[in-house]
């Protein structure tokens, strides 16, 4: 019987939108991450209100994740799924939908963070309309994935895809559960979830963006491009059927290692870290694989950039996913959170496997697509290490700060007193290690930069008829080499049980799982729901994980329009508001946080970086006029401060008009808000606000503060810590000369 034929063209203009994207959101993302890290320590440089480190930050993080990653994971997809599947890109219409749409997200995205507009969780800082426009452009995306599964011509689905589906699947579930807020504007809204319950949905969803975000479907692009560029197969199947299972199931469960000995029950974060543990063996597995399928072809990485970068890529996958579950055991989280270490261990995956990984598909591919060849694959070997040496200054340098930090924090004298009882020593003993950081970024950043002349004179050189898609010519429906000879015949009598059963038995339980797409769907989301259920359903269905306490009261109307302003300004991204049950902590802050104290906040402020001191323990430690001079100027209450001065709030207007609308939201969203409440609030915020005012002009401060916003946030830092009694740091003496 003669094997019917199709003929069809490969979609590459998709591909090439989203590759040419990515190339410039690398450039983008990773400016942004030098000014970043500029701002974080040069408070000079933050001369504007909207060019401040607070704004910048959720911008750099969100620019690298989503939109240069986002584009990369795009441009492969599409790009690898029709040559793995023999298949076009299903829908054109869906695919520019796709591309403009994730485009325009990702700008409306910075200019909101950069006026201010935020929901202040990591990874998750867009604002609600955003999130719904994520939402339809994701579908859009699956709906294309979908279909080109569907009509696809080779009956075996290969790694790459399975990480690719899995990847899709989870990101929705995340996005979705995480981002659930209720709105009281166009732009504004409060988290559902209130303090615990909110910390670990956060970090359910923030460890797993990275999972299946930075991780899962840049696994997919190893199993599809690194033995495209060594010319070689994958060095196991078998183990990436463990590999990627493994991690499906078990990553899912890790998030609460973030939260170790902070108000979270202890069950949640020792689950967290005993998963985190599991996931070495999966994540070394998969390096192994990658590493493993280099084999005889090492003569070749000496003089091919292209493997060079993957090989450096793949190696810091291993390191990382090495680090990171060292860093969840407590012992050493004690030490490590909230200390620059975890910025290092974060941008040794995102730099060393993300971005080395990006470039070596993207000197890869880029010519193929283009129909022509690499401009200098001298310059791209410059690339190579100019990326390394800078790569290397970032990570030990914060490796060296971080471990300092958290050995400062703790160090105690003999007699029993904190040897370094002002927060201001350890951050002086940094400074170097930052200008180490920013050098070493800013070699990372040159590296993109030849990547961008190398792309560019690369798509120069292509030829005028580069855009002509060649014909492809396959059988209708086409097996692996695999298969025992005759199996083309067999493929026209494919429904046949027999059949079937014969193909599962010879070739293996998972080669028939893997012709069935719906089934391997179902298994990656029950694999993907057991952890995220186990975790989220007693949280809050068991009323013991958080323990009211009755002097908790919600905020008054004048110290909720300080919380916001302490969140627009980006204030919870250099303090914690979280002490931990740590002596040095107590001694240094006061009485260790308590779940019960959390519950009216929406969303929580735990924190997971102390550039400054935690903050939860601050309310009444220091006079009203001494906030005013630490706004304005910073280093005139603390010298050395590094920073950032916000004299613009003691200058703008205090906007109170939406404080009924902010206050029916969070109603809804369980904080209990009276009627009365509401409707006196307006009144509420002009009394308090007159009395801050009052108190500053007595302690000799500038006068007729009470229409600004300094009250406003004087009003929420003043509050912080006092719903409960506990005894305060002995530190009297230091609070009055304002050292501290």
């Amino acid at each position: 019987m003669t094997t019917q034929m199709d003929t069809f063209r490969y979609d590459d203009h998709t591909p090439r939108m989203f590759f040419l994207a990515t190339v410039f959101w690398a450039v983008a993302g990773m400016t942004l991450g030098v000014l970043a890290a500029a701002l974080m320590f040069l408070p000079v440089l933050n001369a504007f209100p909207w060019l401040t480190f607070g704004r910048i930050r959720p911008i750099h993080t969100n620019a690298v994740i989503f939109a240069f990653c986002g584009n990369l994971i795009f441009a492969t997809v599409y790009h690898s799924m029709q040559r793995l599947l023999k298949v076009r890109t299903w829908s054109m219409g869906l695919a520019r939908f796709h591309f403009w749409g994730w485009q325009a997200i990702i700008i409306a995205g910075a200019f909101s963070l950069l006026f201010g507009y935020t929901e202040a969780k990591e990874y998750a800082e867009l604002v609600w309309p955003l999130d719904i426009a994520i939402v339809v452009v994701w579908l859009a995306f699956g709906a294309n994935m979908a279909a080109m599964l569907k009509q696809r011509r080779e009956a075996h689905i290969y790694a790459a895809i399975w990480f690719y589906i899995a990847s899709w699947l989870a990101i929705a579930i995340l996005h979705i559960g995480n981002s659930l807020s209720v709105p009281y504007s166009l732009l504004g809204s409060y988290s559902l979830y209130p303090g615990a319950k909110d910390a670990l949905m956060q970090w359910w969803y923030g460890h797993n963006a990275v999972a299946f975000v930075l991780t899962t479907p840049f696994l997919g692009m190893m199993y599809y491009y690194l033995p495209k560029a060594a010319n070689r197969p994958i060095y196991s199947y078998r183990l990436s059927i463990l590999h990627f299972w493994s991690l499906v199931f078990i990553y899912i469960w890790a998030g609460p290692h973030h939260l170790h000995y902070t108000a979270l029950p202890a069950w949640a974060a020792t689950l967290g870290m005993l998963f985190s543990l599991m996931l070495w063996a999966p994540s070394w597995g998969g390096m192994v694989n990658g590493l493993f399928t280099l084999r005889g072809a090492w003569d070749k990485v000496r003089d091919d950039p292209v493997l060079k970068f993957f090989v450096v890529g793949v190696t810091y996958y291993g390191m990382a996913t090495f680090e990171g579950p060292m860093m969840a055991i407590k012992s050493v989280n004690a030490l490590s959170h909230y200390t620059d270490w975890t910025i290092g261990h974060v941008h040794a995956g995102t730099l060393g496997w993300n971005a080395f990984i990006a470039f070596a598909i993207l000197y890869w591919v880029i010519p193929r697509l283009w129909k022509t060849t690499l401009w200098s694959p001298k310059l791209a070997t410059w690339h190579f290490w100019v990326g390394t040496i800078g790569l290397l200054m970032y990570q030990i340098s914060m490796w060296v700060a971080g471990i300092t930090q958290g050995l400062m924090w703790r160090a105690f004298e003999p007699d029993g007193r904190l040897m370094y009882p002002d927060f201001i020593e350890t951050v002086v003993q940094l400074v170097p290690m930052y200008w180490v950081r920013l050098g070493g970024g800013t070699l990372f950043l040159g590296g993109a930069v030849m990547l961008v002349v190398n792309v560019w004179k690369t798509i120069r050189s292509a030829p005028a008829d580069y855009a002509v898609e060649p014909e492809i010519q396959v059988p209708r429906l086409v097996y692996d080499e695999e298969m025992a000879p005759g199996a083309v015949t067999a493929a026209n009598t494919y429904d046949h049980l027999f059949y079937r059963v014969q193909g599962a038995l010879s070739h293996g339980i998972h080669r028939a799982l893997e012709r069935r797409v719906v089934l391997l769907t179902v298994l990656a989301v029950l694999a993907l729901s057991v952890g995220s259920l186990v975790e989220i359903v007693p949280m809050f269905a068991v009323e013991a994980n958080v323990k009211p306490i009755a002097s908790v009261q919600p905020l008054t109307p004048l110290e909720l329009l300080g919380r916001d302003i302490y969140l627009r300004e980006g204030c919870y991204l250099c303090h914690s508001q979280m002490v931990r049950p740590f002596r040095a902590e107590t001694e240094r802050y006061g009485e260790y946080s308590k779940a019960g104290e959390f519950v009216y906040d929406h969303p929580f402020q735990w924190g997971s970086k102390r550039t400054g001191p935690d903050l939860h323990r601050l309310g009444g430690k220091f006079p009203d006029q001494w906030h005013v001079r630490h706004m304005q100027d910073p280093t005139s209450t603390t010298a050395g401060s590094i920073m950032v001065p916000f004299p613009h709030i003691l200058k703008d207007d205090l906007d109170a008009s939406e404080i009924e609308a902010k206050m029916g939201a969070l109603r809804i969203a369980g904080v209990p808000y009276t009627d009365a409440d509401i409707e006196q609030a307006a009144g509420n915020v002009t009394r308090q606000a007159g009395a801050i005012a009052a108190n500053i002009t007595l302690q000799q401060g500038p006068k007729n503060l009470q229409d600004k916003e300094i009250v406003a946030l004087i009003a929420y830092l003043q509050r912080l810590g006092t719903d409960i009694q506990w005894r305060p740091p002995v530190d009297d003496a230091l609070s009055a000369t304002g050292t501290k």
